[in-house]
């Protein structure tokens, strides 16, 4: 529960309050406000004519934001791929203000006068040169990329950048996304927004708000975790460095506030209040005001939250913006190697938002998510066509990041290989499908689609026990017919006893464990001639010492028969939604918000891994296990540094 009030705004959740003589009369005040502001804007600008509005007058800047979840570097080898949880996240948002900017203000544009500025559309020789990596700033670049700031690592030159940043670009609306293990650098990251720009809107989104923060419409109030921001804030754990919060389906929600924020805005000086907001979102709500999706987005002011919950019709993740149209494809993935040895530039890519298994540990599920989001109509052609766009980007290699390739469903995977096996052998533009003959235009295009690689996650089950062998070994041909050169899958544990708590591991059998399942898809891989790489959990219900020491050893027997080109040990950090953070009594322990709690090894050896936010089923000294053991048995195939031993002791496995 909160201190402060809860206000629930109903006029966004379908079941509205208000009768068609409040709507109609807030339509008349929603158009008078914006012939209004299209009069005084036009005023400011010299212009009598609306139309005529200069650009300048219009933009107001914004700045987006990716928390990271490291504060080192230090024995850590991660892949810096592109931020899509940010750019998925920004898609409406940034197609809406790109449009506004193109067709100049009025009725017809998303922004009808105010309009966040996103910088010009990306050209495809930018494109082209795109580098690996976001730089912090380039006065000669005006793209939205421009507009992304990308640390990845939390240390005292992200900070400087920051701030640096944030004094040059003076943003009206900070945007940031953040998951559990980012969010006290989220929560920093606006300290320092609310000192250098005071007046700038601070806006948190990412899965950890998505895990935190939840309306429930049986008692209209809102559901809470210890960790969410809104809790931290509101009982002094944090300081007021927030204005608002979305969680959800948040594409159209974003792009909402968004267009409230800048409705809410004094023409001249481009600021608006947090009340002045909530009164532009609770007018557009009763004036008719509809978007997609089940989402919320809260206010907070000192004296309470303001909620908007949303419940609008479902929608087809297909249709929604391409999450690169704004931006440059700059990630290099290793394992996509072209043919001077250099690493591919990959675009990262989904058809479904989230993973059908429920395992305890993961905040990927689709319970977690409020539902499964897929390409619904027509969804290999819609794929193949948004791999197309990517290719014309620049894209050498796809990666698809589901959480499991199609949600697991084998005729659909089959349908997309097909497709795309088909448009990288066409003769001609006259045989690719309409739709992405825009896309592919001219020889180097062809060039990189003809050569494209393509990488997905399969799950263990998938490939031994829920379809028939025949059936497993034409798909993984399809796979690799369609040009996929690398599979990853999560092996999470080679106990028997581990992963009997793991909903991954669903049919179940003394007489097929485990550890012959994850062999036999491995081999069934190698059959099909594509190399696979894999994570490893440790830290999951019924660990221990021994059984860490079993993964450890047969992970590396893996190894040591070709059966796998990356390993990449992990250790279980508990997400604020999760079942095993309840069955471990973690629920209002888990701090994701204190600046001052050290991060030192062997935790920094470990992506997302905290003091007081790891499993309870792992002591410290078998962190350094882990860290050491994986290091020596898995040797060069681990994903990581070589360790740095407390002692001279050997790590024997």
């Amino acid at each position: 529960m909160l201190a402060r009030r809860v206000i629930v705004h109903s006029c966004y959740a379908g079941t509205p309050s208000f009768d068609e003589a409040s709507t109609e009369a807030a339509k008349r005040e929603v158009g008078l406000l914006r012939e209004r502001r299209l009069a005084e804007l036009a005023a400011l600008s010299g212009h009598r004519d609306p139309a005529r509005i200069d650009w300048n007058a219009r933009r107001f800047p914004v700045l987006a934001a990716l928390a990271p979840v490291m504060t080192s570097v230090e024995g850590e080898i991660t892949y810096p791929g592109d931020p899509m949880c940010l750019y998925a996240a920004l898609s409406v948002v940034v197609d809406n203000g790109l449009r506004s900017a193109r067709h100049g203000a009025g009725d017809a544009s998303p922004f009808s006068d105010l309009c966040p500025d996103w910088g010009t559309p990306v050209t495809k020789r930018q494109r082209l040169t795109a580098e690996h990596g976001l730089r912090a700033w380039d006065e000669n670049d005006s793209t939205p990329d421009h507009t992304v700031f990308d640390p990845r690592v939390w240390d005292e030159r992200a900070q400087a950048d920051l701030r640096a940043e944030l004094v040059r670009r003076q943003p009206r609306v900070l945007l940031i996304s953040t998951v559990s293990p980012g969010h006290r650098y989220a929560l920093e990251m606006a300290a320092v927004a609310r000192d250098v720009v005071p007046d700038c809107l601070v806006v948190f989104g990412g899965r950890h708000i998505d895990e935190t923060m939840r309306y429930v419409p049986a008692g209209k109030t809102l559901a809470l975790e210890y960790s969410s921001t809104l809790r931290a804030i509101d009982d002094g754990r944090v300081g007021p460095v927030v204005d608002f919060l979305v969680s959800g389906e948040g594409y159209f929600a974003l792009d909402l506030l968004m267009r409230a924020i800048a409705l809410a805005m004094d023409l001249g000086r481009t600021r608006a209040g947090v009340g002045d907001v909530v009164r532009m979102l609770d007018l557009l709500g009763t004036a008719g005001e509809r978007i997609p999706g089940s989402s919320l987005i809260c206010a907070v002011l000192p004296e309470a939250v303001e909620a908007f919950p949303v419940r609008g019709p479902q929608f087809d993740l297909a249709n929604l913006p391409s999450p690169y149209q704004g931006f440059a494809v700059r990630s290099r993935f290793p394992v996509f190697p072209l043919a001077d040895g250099s690493a591919a530039r990959t675009a990262h890519m989904t058809v479904s938002n989230a993973c059908p298994y429920h395992c305890d540990f993961c905040s990927e599920s689709a319970v977690l998510a409020g539902g499964l989001k897929r390409f619904v109509k027509s969804p290999a052609e819609a794929a193949l066509e948004r791999v197309c766009e990517y290719v014309s980007y620049g894209a050498e290699a796809v990666f698809f990041d589901d959480s499991i390739f199609w949600s697991g469903t084998f005729p659909a995977i089959r349908a997309f290989c097909a497709a795309l096996r088909a448009a990288r052998t066409a003769s001609g533009s006259e045989e690719l499908p309409e739709r992405c003959r825009k896309w592919i235009r001219d020889d180097a295009d062809w060039e990189r689609l003809r050569n494209l690689q393509v990488g997905c996650q399969v799950t263990v089950d998938l490939l031994t026990t829920l379809h028939k062998e025949q059936d497993v070994r034409e798909v993984l041909d399809a796979l690799r017919e369609a040009g996929c050169t690398y599979l990853y899958m999560g092996i999470e544990s080679m106990s028997a006893e581990v992963m009997q708590h793991v909903h991954k591991n669903v049919r179940r059998s003394t007489d097929f464990p485990w550890n012959a399942k994850v062999r036999m898809a491995l081999e069934r891989i190698r059959d099909a001639g594509i190399p696979v790489g894999s994570s490893v959990l440790f830290g999951l219900e019924g660990e221990t010492r021994r059984s860490i020491e079993e993964t450890i050893a047969e992970v590396g027997q893996l190894i040591d028969d070709g059966l796998l080109v990356l390993a990449s040990p992990n250790i279980l950090t508990y997400h604020p939604g999760t079942p095993i953070t309840r069955a471990h009594g973690m629920t209002e322990k888990l701090d994701y918000h204190s600046p001052d709690v050290e991060n030192r090894p062997p935790y920094t050896f470990f992506e997302e891994a905290f003091p007081g936010v790891v499993s309870l089923r792992l002591s410290e000294e078998e962190v350094w296990f882990i860290h050491e053991a994986t290091a020596k048995r898995w040797g060069t195939v681990r994903n990581s540094a070589e360790p740095e031993p407390r002692t001279a002791a050997a790590v024997t496995v």
